[in-house]
């Protein structure tokens, strides 16, 4: 635990999570859990810790979240807590992590081998009393029978209970309870029984042993067990596969033109590293010498290797597949993309959707239940039958787990959020994709959303003794200053025509109008002086506009203005994305209405819903004028689901019931929108649709199976007819069939969205996505 004290290592496993830096935000592991009642045990272990702000706590994903205060607590405090709750707490990217899972895997499947091994010799010693007629079977070969149990329950007992017994003696110890205690008590009950009945067979125990059932339901509880923790481990694999992605050193050059081999936290921007092939990226860079392919798959969905060179850039997490490349490093640490990838993830498994927090809630009330209703059942049936009633308590206690009913829910929605992260979208929070589900109305913005990130200046209109390249530096200085698609194209078509940008400063951006800024130097010709310019929208930019007809007004177009007036204006080709109709019409045929709002020109805009058969529009919106729009649907009944480039449409995208940003250049860390576009395919919002439909299927389904199966199991074990062995089974099959359910989502036929046609988007029909199936 020294280690993780060591504030150099914060960064390994934690982020600053305050101004100040006092307080830390870490992600850890959590080893051990396996239903709400764990969940909340830890979340009461961590909060119990001085200096612990706040701690949230996942069983389907097996991850906390810890708030903590590093003047009055260090790691190893909280996590010292936890171990004391028996579970173990691991930093979520230890090294060791891996081999210890494997290590515990393996010591599972020892003990249900040793199990199974047990239970078939122990069935085999108990077939002859039940089969033998009265007087068959002598006294003495009955009880032989009965001390060779006995002795093969032993390592039953003692190896292969032990993870029940050890959880449950955390609970005793702790006054507290988890679904280990009543499973424990089940096995302590019955083997106390038998062997009293083993001992004394004239005794009040001594009518029947029941070590068959003993070993028969620790069989099926350990079958179960294991293959759920297998089967979740998949669930959750998204984010288990972007955290083993990134290496743990990389090779730097050295001042001396030679290389070593430093840990990747010990990178800094500047720095060279040496890419091999087969090796993976561990920083946002650039290539400065060498050509290859990268694979970026498993961080923008894109399914194709990409062709890059010196000059091009390449991001943390990306597989160099083919060359040897040298990398300057831009990006390093937690600032990379890849790493607020990690932190989106992280957070989203961790957040919990609305069913899922009533399970956690009734979790603990539900098993002190449980417990009441084992005594009330023993009770009634004692007089009758001591021997049978314990049994009766002990069948009670095994079939009442709650497992299945605290997995329902967030097994699913893990599942759901795993398959989106490999097609490239992001899920911020789980219970996002329940008001997806629900969402009927979907509203998109147009530049950069609809229509493809790259333009083209297509001509520049300047007043009168103002030279074309004047116009476009001084546009290109303040548009550098904004992540604007039509920013990024002015940028980008100064660079192509030679034109340097000018030098600004004091810039503003205001959301949906432009960017103003104070500029440096004075006007080539006119003799205009330095000092405040505009870039925007005509009502941002004061003067009057010309108007210009034309093919040039059908495109977007962004005006130059100073202190006098109007300046320049810069006509701009866009071009839709080439799935924008198909995912038009597959949402349409979904039954979502679809709506366009853009602060574009009214005729611009108009052109663009016709192209797309969008009836529903509204142009030359301001972000107000698209907040109240969103408003007034949702003030209508409809659950509206916004789909924008994630800055300028910040104010619509939060108020908005469910929200999408799209683009590359959204930052992570600064986009609130419940999902954020990886890749550059529109599909992605039409499949994550269709797919959060089917996960809210698929969790009724499991709640529904839950709940019928305790409604139909708990009276037949009060009433006796339920015996211990099949408590154990159905126990085990229960949270298994919740899991398998949920295992559905992440399937290969969920793996990415339904591919569009390049070329005939005009002339296809709806597209069809597998999710809806």
């Amino acid at each position: 635990m020294d280690v993780v004290d060591n504030p150099a290592e914060w960064t390994a496993f934690s982020r600053v999570a305050s101004a100040d830096g006092g307080c830390w935000e870490s992600t850890v592991v959590i080893e051990g859990m396996h239903c709400a009642a764990c969940t909340m045990v830890v979340e009461d272990a961590l909060r119990s810790v001085p200096g612990v702000r706040a701690a949230r706590v996942s069983a389907a994903s097996q991850r906390a979240q810890v708030i903590w205060s590093q003047d009055l607590a260090k790691p190893s405090d909280w996590m010292h807590a936890v171990q004391a709750a028996g579970y173990r707490a691991v930093p979520a990217n230890d090294v060791f992590a891996q081999a210890r899972r494997k290590a515990q895997s393996r010591k599972a499947l020892w003990q249900w081998l040793v199990a199974g091994l047990c239970m078939m010799q122990v069935m085999m010693y108990a077939w002859p009393a039940y089969q033998a007629r009265p007087g068959d079977l002598a006294l003495e070969y009955e009880q032989l029978l009965r001390w060779a149990s006995w002795a093969l329950s032993l390592p039953v007992m003692l190896f292969s209970c032990g993870p029940f017994f050890g959880k449950a003696w955390a609970d005793v110890r702790h006054a507290r309870i988890s679904m280990d205690l009543p499973v424990a008590l089940g096995m302590g009950i019955t083997f106390a029984a038998s062997t009293a009945g083993t001992f004394d067979p004239a005794g009040v125990f001594g009518r029947e042993v029941y070590f068959d059932s003993l070993t028969m339901f620790v069989f099926f509880l350990l079958t179960g067990r294991w293959l759920e923790l297998r089967l979740r481990d998949r669930t959750a694999g998204a984010l288990e596969a972007l955290m083993n992605r990134m290496p743990d050193s990389v090779l730097r050059r050295a001042a001396d033109g030679s290389f070593e081999r430093v840990a990747v936290r010990r990178l800094a921007v500047d720095d060279l590293m040496q890419v091999h092939a087969g090796e993976t990226f561990a920083a946002d860079g650039v290539i400065v010498q060498g050509t290859t392919q990268v694979d970026e798959s498993l961080l923008t969905g894109e399914s194709h290797a990409l062709q890059r060179g010196v000059g091009e850039a390449v991001i943390a997490g990306a597989h160099n597949l083919t060359g040897t490349v040298l990398v300057r490093a831009q990006t390093v640490g937690a600032s990379t993309r890849f790493a607020q990838m990690v932190g989106l993830m992280e957070s989203a498994s961790l957040t919990k959707p609305g069913a899922a927090q009533l399970a956690d809630r009734w979790a603990k009330p539900f098993l002190m239940g449980v417990l009441l209703a084992a005594a009330g059942a023993a009770m009634w049936w004692w007089p009758h039958d001591p021997a049978h009633a314990l049994m009766v308590a002990v069948a009670v206690l095994v079939v009442t787990c709650p497992c299945a009913l605290s997995l329902a829910t967030p097994a699913a929605m893990l599942a759901a959020a795993g398959t989106l992260a490999r097609s490239g979208l992001l899920v911020r929070s789980l219970p996002a994709l329940e008001t997806l589900a629900a969402a009927d109305t979907v509203v998109f913005d147009k530049t950069g959303t609809l229509t493809s990130d790259t333009m083209g200046l297509q001509s520049v209109v300047c007043r009168p003794g103002l030279h074309r390249d004047t116009a476009l530096a001084c546009a290109a200085g303040l548009a550098a200053q904004s992540l604007h698609p039509v920013s990024r194209a002015l940028v980008q078509a100064a660079q192509r025509e030679g034109v340097a940008p000018w030098h600004v400063h004091a810039v503003h951006e205001v959301a949906g109008q432009g960017v103003h800024a104070e500029v440096d130097g004075a006007w080539r010709s006119g003799g205009v002086a330095a000092g405040v310019c505009r870039l925007g929208a005509a009502t941002f930019c004061a003067g009057d506009v010309p108007q210009v007809g034309g093919d040039a007004a059908q495109g977007p177009v962004v005006h130059l203005g100073d202190s006098t007036g109007w300046v320049a204006s810069f006509f701009l080709q866009e071009a839709l994305r080439e799935d924008a109709q198909q995912v038009v019409r597959t949402l349409q045929a979904l039954g979502v209405g679809v709506h366009l709002v853009s602060g574009d020109r009214v005729e611009a805009v108009h052109a663009m819903a016709h192209r797309l058969g969008i009836a529903q529009v509204r142009g030359a919106c301001s972000p107000s004028d698209k907040l109240a729009y969103v408003r007034h649907l949702q003030a209508a009944g409809h659950v509206v689901a916004m789909v924008g480039d994630g800055l300028n449409d910040a104010p619509v995208l939060a108020g908005a019931n469910v929200s999408f940003a799209f683009g590359r250049a959204v930052p992570i860390a600064q986009s609130r929108c419940d999902f954020i576009a990886m890749g550059d395919t529109l599909g992605t919002v039409a499949f994550a649709w269709g797919l959060a439909r089917k996960t809210l299927r698929v969790v009724r389904q499991n709640l529904w199976w839950a709940l019928a199966y305790n409604a139909a199991c708990i009276p037949l074990a009060v009433a006796g007819y339920l015996p211990a062995w099949l408590a154990g089974l159905g126990m085990a099959c229960s949270s298994l069939l919740v899991v398998l359910n949920a295992l559905r989502l992440s399937s290969p036929a969920h793996a990415s969205p339904a591919k569009v046609p390049t070329g005939r988007a005009s002339h296809a029909g709806p597209m069809v996505l597998r999710p809806q199936e």
